[in-house]
């Protein structure tokens, strides 16, 4: 496992997970999804999660993100320890400090591009801070796009509006389940610059997972899932050393 330079591990945890795991059904039916799984996210770092399919990586986000319960073990954003949390308390904290990209955009088509990035604060009965909301709308090149609907806007449009949307509150952390997953190349590409400036330039912290070795090359570090276990960790990721990566896997999956 690689180890973190020293500046990394001293750096404020936005979210941590320590001891998760996560059990479906009994006896002969039961599935382990995640085996006591301790891993932290530390503040303004780009960390994806990969693994084989059923390696247990989008449990590990739901679990940590407050979309899914878990059997045992603790999840804290920041300082609050989510299993604490009843149903409003942990929706509120989902609404005022967490940010999420879904592969299937999850916009309202009723509404424009603005007011698809300001519905979360809408909801919440905040107003957003204008300076903030022009940066950001700025960053992700939407400016002249802000009075269409979602049907008037291409794939990566849509999804630049949702990476506006989840930064626009300012959460403590945004959560990306394969945020590229329908969108080409060059689209791709695109939202996953945004993601990595927003970290970069915006103090963001950012956890995505995905399948692509290319998307988890944008990232500062991969965390490996395997059988519900976290098996390594790599800082610095390219495309390369990633697949190589993913291929020991494979070859793993064919041996056994």
């Amino acid at each position: 496992m690689t180890t973190a330079p020293l500046a990394d591990r001293t750096t404020a945890v936005a979210a941590r997970a320590t001891e998760l795991s996560k059990i479906y059904g009994q006896g002969e039916t039961q599935v382990v999804a995640l085996d006591r799984v301790s891993v932290d996210f530390r503040q303004a770092e780009f960390t994806a999660i990969m693994g084989p399919s059923g390696s247990g990586k989008s449990t590990l986000m739901h679990c940590v993100a407050g979309l899914d319960t878990f059997s045992s073990g603790s999840v804290r954003i920041g300082d609050t320890e989510l299993g604490a949390l009843k149903d409003k308390q942990l929706t509120r904290l989902r609404r005022d400090k967490i940010g999420f990209i879904f592969q299937a955009f999850n916009l309202l088509p009723t509404l424009s591009a603005l007011e698809n990035i300001t519905l979360p604060m809408d909801i919440a009965g905040r107003k957003p801070d204008k300076q903030w909301l022009d940066t950001v709308i700025g960053m992700v090149g939407l400016a002249d796009r802000l009075s269409h609907r979602p049907a008037q806007l291409s794939g990566g449009q849509q999804q630049r509006v949702a990476v506006a949307r989840a930064l626009a509150a300012r959460p403590e952390i945004i959560f990306g389940d394969e945020p590229t997953g329908n969108l080409d190349s060059r689209s791709g590409a695109e939202v996953l610059g945004f993601l990595r400036n927003s970290v970069r330039e915006l103090g963001q912290t950012v956890v995505m997972v995905t399948h692509d070795p290319v998307a988890a090359a944008y990232a500062d570090r991969v965390v490996f899932l395997a059988d519900g276990r976290i098996v390594d960790e790599v800082y610095g990721p390219t495309a390369d050393s990633v697949l190589d990566r993913m291929k020991q896997f494979d070859a793993k999956g064919r041996t056994s």
